[in-house]
């Protein structure tokens, strides 16, 4: 499958440093080909133009989170734990590439709406992860009754992406990872005492 192949991965790989450095706009395919390593040409025996590259881009990495997270909360017991265990991971794997951070909360988000569309499809399964920690919380009896699941999830999805973007935006100055147990806390206990 042209998936496995070296000069595929080496492609994607080269483009986010790209993207990260110039901006989506500004990255030519010829600058992604050099930084790979491969000729020009080589780009399109892998994709049909740039659009597919960031998409590819995309479902690469997000397919790589949702496997390493579903192996990661299948290890902790209660729902609270699974949502620290996932908040630690984004912040860590984000963290450990911060070329990937910029493409992913900055880049893919200046594109067209027929890439917004395919980025909401690569995004269903990560937000089925979410949903699944938040059916055990309820199950658990540990989230309030009454509150709708979807809002839940939105609440969580944003802050999760607003801090990184954030962290991306302040040029990545102080450690994202530490942020996790907060984030966790507050999302977990709220923002009030009583």
């Amino acid at each position: 499958m042209i998936k496995k192949r070296p000069k595929y991965h080496q492609i994607i790989e080269g483009a986010i440093e790209v993207i990260a450095q110039n901006g989506f706009h500004a990255s030519q395919v010829s600058k992604i080909a050099k930084k790979a390593n491969v000729a020009d040409g080589t780009i399109y025996l892998y994709f049909k133009n740039k659009e597919d590259i960031l998409i590819s881009v995309f479902r690469e990495k997000m397919a790589y989170f949702v496997e390493e997270s579903a192996k990661a909360i299948d290890m902790k017991e209660s729902a609270s734990d699974k949502l620290a265990e996932f908040i630690r991971l984004h912040y860590t794997l984000l963290s450990e590439s911060p070329y990937l951070a910029i493409v992913t909360q900055l880049e893919l988000r200046q594109s067209k709406p027929e890439l917004r569309y395919e980025i909401n499809n690569v995004l269903k399964d990560y937000l089925n992860i979410i949903d699944s920690i938040i059916n055990q919380g309820m199950e658990e009896g540990n989230i309030r009754e009454g509150v709708n699941p979807k809002l839940i999830r939105q609440m969580v999805f944003g802050a999760i992406d607003e801090t990184v973007t954030t962290w991306v935006m302040e040029a990545q100055r102080y450690s994202l990872v530490e942020q996790a147990e907060d984030v966790h806390q507050l999302l977990v206990h709220g923002l009030f005492t009583n």
